[in-house]
């Protein structure tokens, strides 16, 4: 060992390319056939007995330099017996780059790697995601038929792997399975179909390509992910953007009609003359029925927006496409900007995004003409990319920039590089014959380039003005003489055979020159080009059958010219011309229409972009750069005349209570609904069976209506898809239901406020301030699981005192009534009958999220209840800080604890805007647990804490166990002290302890605030100077109506609406959980579509967070 030791570090001395054997001093290699790309076979040999060794260190280290010659594409394939020994080596890393060699190697050494299938087999096993992923890498990579039941068992049991990375390796395999026996195809699609409702974003692309590959057509399978995947697009890798996007373009031309059926409604007038009344009526409505796009077709179109901002050009080629080919055409035009930044790429990017630009310029001008100078040519760009330019130049040309344009082309023309001269003066030409106004002028340019010393400028100028003349000959005499004169310096056969047709064409027009040019061409006739020869034979018989006195002679000398040529088209030519001009015995009847067969008006050409014809494919694709259709191009189908049924995406939606609660508590809730007067103990079981429903799925509604795209807008839409609006209806009902009853109640509380005022004391506000400050301060998934949380925490931690909550909607105060120890025990002897009437009508509803932003209304407490207040202690708060209900919750959830990460054990947090029963200054924060092992997990805790300076925390009860499957909802309070910094701690089991964090967003850490508009402008009136931040937003007008304004704001934090007397000002307040400092936030808006954002708060670091959180939910669509 220690002369290989030795030999190992003379090597790595010697520079890299001698460690690799690239300059090997001996000359000896294993195969004459490698050469230079073999490696030397003493080195080989080296490696050969390091991996033989005992030590891993010298394995690995041998390995490393075997991938490092893989990765300079040098021939490794010799050492493949002695690497494939190590594939059961208990070293990881080891195992790990002898799977990166296999994969390689694996195909061209099938016999030797079939050996070692057992090791493969065992290693799916390993607990190691990455040796698992590798070894079905390897077992799919070895192409044998006879391997194929194993390899479609390995790719089963990998599809339901725990780990993402695993589930993505199983869909490149299903590729790879495919190929080598496409009979598997159906079992594959039932994998593929299990991996489509993945919730991964790592698996999504791969399982798409696996589809695209193995079966495209079954847009079936797509339906129930559509809204999944639309919503996951942002978080998937790069390249599996591309193919989604791809995938859902395609899907969206079945699925949806056309959005560009603006004018069909016109077509068919005439054709109801005939029909009945009804039919009339019928049709006639169908084509008042405006358009309205299917929520889906928005959903997809939304959500790709933002990916034309990704760094990938490819991603954004792909959304590029996807607007281009469903959108709307009013929508089209904000790809422009994003591909105009793809042209700062590489060459090869700018080839194909201007292949792609120049077919979508030919449809549409207005996209691209505000970027023109973007599309001026650089003298560092190849010449493929100027000739790009120039044919994008030439579609976006138009009577008001021609003239800029035109000087542009006047200095392209002077290039060094004469293809891309060449190239200029035919978008020259074609711009003549575009716009009408510059004919002469371009005319004339072209002939002053005729002068030119190039020879290839002069001849396409020639050329083009040929094309040119063609349209308007009669007024070009003094041209076509130029022309003729040309003939004895321009040498390019092209030039000279054009010039010849128009001479030959205009011989009447030129009555002298023409005898004389052929004259000269019949001297140099033998040494001319084919081309120009024939042109020759051509004007001969034209001048034979116009000016035969001058130039019969001339023209039966050349064609004995012709007669003996060696190129055959000429002979035959020369002969058709003889029979056809020249009169004999043997002429047919052809000969008296001579003149007209050679001398009819011919066509002027036109002169179209080569474009013109791409369209037809997709954009984006190899087709399409090609203009041929490649192999396995799918085309896009044409828009249905009727939508498919928009209902198969819908997904079945399940009751997120049953979810949350812990098994065998969920009848626990019944009783509760008791303390409830009978009508609304009538109403709540009316409506109790879809809480859950009405809160995310209104929530969604609200959120798509915005424009919102948030991560709680993806979930809840795309799983409460068609039950949000009516959803949404239930929430508003109950709503209204509840401000009808506290309508009555606010003269009754005036009254009663100065009592309350005088009667405080310590413990009562203290208790009171803490259900003040900690009121709502974050987001929760569903109203049944607050109802049952709030419930089990007051069973378990609560004294035998209990509170109840008389929270005044909107008002000037939130009480809290504290009953005594005797009347506590007297309610528990009659907890299971319905309370007397004064407690029935305790607003204990309060508790539940109210998930639709609605103006708050101003109930009080109701006259039954004063004498029961009146000896009370109520909270001393200011008649302008008072705490009101939460206008709104979003339904957000975040990952505290993934299940890869916790062993099995998931966990989410939320913050449900409730009251944090564990201190007056923390934030409630509820905490979901889920068990997604097939074992018990036990003694889950909260471990070590590491908070910063100041914070506290209030953990929950150990939970003693978890079954498999199970979930449990547990609740924590959390005092941030006003600051948006992480709270870390360990949440610990029986066995481990997992390191986690809560970060609150800056609007969780405040509460909503109800206050009169007189009393917003004395406090902001108090609250200017560095108390002051203010933006100017930027934004569509129907994004600033009133329910937009108020949706958008109360999203993003906890705050209360204070009314306006103005129709352009929004005012919101809320107070700060820690310390309570007022937080006024006001929306005014200007003329146009601007308006201002100012924040007033004592709190100026919270203040410009939140300033910065807002303006660009308030500036997106």
């Amino acid at each position: 060992m220690s002369s290989n030791s030795f030999a190992y570090n003379e090597q790595s001395g010697g520079g890299e390319a001698t460690e690799l054997g690239q300059e090997a001093t001996s000359t000896i290699s294993p195969s004459g056939a490698f050469g230079l790309f073999s490696s030397d076979l003493k080195k080989n040999e080296d490696l050969k007995q390091m991996l033989e060794s005992n030590k891993d260190s010298a394995k690995l280290d041998a390995m490393k330099r075997i991938v490092g010659m893989i990765a300079k594409g040098k021939n490794a394939s010799e050492l493949f017996p002695a690497v494939v020994k190590n594939v059961a080596s208990k070293n990881i890393e080891i195992k790990k780059l002898v799977y990166v060699y296999l994969v390689r190697y694996a195909e061209e050494q099938q016999d030797l790697a079939l050996l070692s299938i057992s090791t493969f087999q065992r290693a799916l096993k390993d607990p190691n995601q990455l040796i698992r992923a590798s070894a079905l890498r390897v077992l799919s990579s070895i192409r044998v038929p006879i391997i194929v039941p194993i390899m479609m068992l390995a790719i089963k049991e990998a599809s339901a792997d725990l780990s993402p990375y695993v589930r993505k390796n199983a869909a490149h395999a299903i590729q790879k399975l495919y190929s080598l026996d496409p009979e598997q195809k159906e079992m594959l699609i039932e994998v593929i179909e299990k991996l489509l409702k993945d919730k991964s974003t790592l698996v999504a692309g791969s399982v798409v390509m696996a589809f695209e590959e193995v079966c495209p057509d079954r847009i079936d399978l797509i339906h129930k992910n559509y809204r999944k995947l639309c919503n996951l697009l942002v978080d998937v890798e790069e390249w599996g953007q591309v193919v989604i996007i791809h995938m859902l373009t395609r899907y969206a031309r079945t699925q949806f009609v056309s959005p560009w059926k603006e004018d069909d409604g016109l077509e068919d007038n005439e054709k109801n003359f005939y029909e009945s009344d009804d039919e009339q009526k019928e049709k006639t409505d169908q084509r008042k029925k405006p358009y309205t796009m299917d929520p889906d077709h928005r959903l997809l179109i939304r959500n790709t927006k933002p990916l034309l901002q990704s760094r990938n050009a490819a991603v954004v080629m792909a959304v590029a496409q996807l607007y281009w080919h469903i959108s709307p055409k009013s929508e089209v035009g904000i790809i422009s900007k994003s591909l105009v930044r793809l042209l700062r790429s590489n060459r090869e990017v700018q080839y194909i995004v201007l292949q792609n630009i120049a077919t979508m310029s030919i449809q549409r001008k207005g996209m691209f003409e505000p970027y023109l100078k973007s599309f001026y040519v650089r003298s560092t760009d190849p010449t493929m990319i100027k000739t790009l330019k120039l044919e994008i130049l030439t579609n976006l040309a138009n009577e008001a920039n021609i003239s800029t344009l035109l000087r542009e082309f006047q200095t392209y023309v002077k290039s060094q590089d004469k293809q891309f001269a060449a190239a200029t003066i035919q978008t020259i030409g074609r711009c003549a014959t575009n716009i009408s106004e510059v004919t002469d002028t371009c005319l004339n340019g072209l002939v002053c380039l005729l002068s030119n010393r190039d020879e290839i400028v002069v001849a396409e100028s020639v050329v083009v003005i040929k094309k040119l003349l063609q349209m308007q000959p009669a007024q070009h005499g003094e041209i076509i003489k130029h022309m003729a004169k040309l003939l004895d310096s321009i040498t390019v056969p092209v030039a000279r055979a054009s010039i010849l047709w128009l001479i030959g064409e205009n011989c009447e027009r030129v009555p002298k020159i023409a005898p004389d040019v052929l004259r000269k061409m019949a001297k140099s006739f033998t040494s001319e080009d084919d081309l120009v020869k024939l042109q020759i034979l051509n004007l001969g018989a034209k001048l034979y059958l116009t000016n035969s006195r001058q130039t019969k002679l001339l023209t039966q000398y050349i064609l004995n010219l012709g007669k003996y040529d060696q190129n055959y088209d000429i002979r035959d030519r020369t002969r058709f011309i003889r029979q056809l001009i020249v009169p004999n015995e043997k002429s047919g009847a052809l000969s008296k229409y001579a003149k007209k067969i050679f001398l009819a008006q011919k066509p002027a050409p036109l002169l179209e972009s080569p474009f013109k014809d791409r369209d037809h494919f997709q954009l984006g694709t190899l087709s399409h750069t090609l203009n041929t259709k490649a192999t396995g191009y799918l085309e896009l189908s044409n828009w249905p005349e009727v939508a498919p049924d928009p209902s198969v995406r819908n997904v079945e939606v399940i009751e997120l209570a049953k979810e949350w609660t812990p098994a065998g508590k969920a009848k626990k809730e019944n009783p509760a609904k008791k303390f409830y007067s009978e009508s609304e103990e009538e109403e709540d079981s009316s409506d109790s069976s879809s809480d859950s429903e009405s809160e995310s799925g209104s929530a969604s509604g609200e959120q798509d209506e915005g424009d919102s795209s948030d991560d709680s807008s993806e979930e809840s839409s795309s799983e409460h898809g068609s039950d949000s609006e009516s959803a949404s209806e239930v929430g508003d009902k109950r709503t209204a239901k509840r401000n009808s009853k506290s309508k009555g109640k606010s003269d009754s509380e005036d009254g009663e406020k100065e009592n309350e005022k005088s009667k405080t004391s310590d413990s009562s506000s203290a208790d009171s301030s803490s259900e003040e400050e900690s009121s709502s301060d974050s987001e929760s998934e569903s109203e049944s699981e607050s109802e049952s949380e709030s419930r089990k925490v007051t069973k378990s931690s609560m004294l035998p005192v209990m509170a109840l909550f008389v929270r005044e909607r909107g008002s000037k105060r939130k009480s809290q009534i504290i009953l005594s120890k005797e009347k506590e025990k007297k309610k528990t002897k009659q907890d299971r009958n319905p309370l007397t009437k004064d407690v029935s009508l305790l607003d204990l509803d309060d508790f539940n999220p109210v998930s639709t932003p609605v103006a708050l209304p101003t109930p009080a407490l109701s006259p039954s209840l004063i004498a029961d207040l009146e000896g009370l202690n109520l909270s001393a708060s200011s008649s302008v800080i008072s705490v009101s209900t939460p206008v709104f919750v979003p339904v957000k959830t975040h990952v505290l604890l993934h299940r890869m990460s916790g062993r099995g054990l998931a966990a989410h947090y939320f913050f449900p805007r409730q009251p944090c029963i564990f201190g007056d200054k923390m934030v409630s924060v509820q905490i979901t647990l889920n068990n997604t092992t097939d074992r018990k997990i036990e003694n889950i805790h909260i471990g070590g804490k590491k908070l910063p300076m100041g914070m506290q925390m209030h953990v929950f009860n150990p939970i003693e166990s978890l079954e498999p499957e199970g979930s449990i909802t547990v609740s924590m309070g959390i005092d941030f002290c006003d600051s948006t910094q992480t709270a870390s701690f360990q949440l610990c089991t029986k066995d481990d302890c997992f390191s986690v964090n809560i970060q609150p967003p800056v609007g969780e850490l405040l509460l909503p605030v109800a206050m009169s508009e007189k009393d917003f402008k004395k406090e902001q009136g108090m609250l200017t100077g560095m108390n002051e931040t203010s933006t100017v937003i930027i934004a569509a007008p129907q994004n600033f109506t009133p329910s937009v304004i108020l949706q958008k704001v109360v999203n993003v934090a906890n705050v209360g609406v204070v009314p306006s007397g103005q129709d352009n000002i929004h005012r919101f307040a809320a107070k700060t959980v820690h310390s309570g400092s007022l937080m006024l936030v006001t929306v005014e808006l200007k003329e146009g579509s601007t308006a201002q954002l100012i924040i007033n708060t004592e709190r100026t670091v919270i203040g410009s967070v939140l300033l910065r959180e807002l303006k660009p939910v308030l500036s997106q669509g």
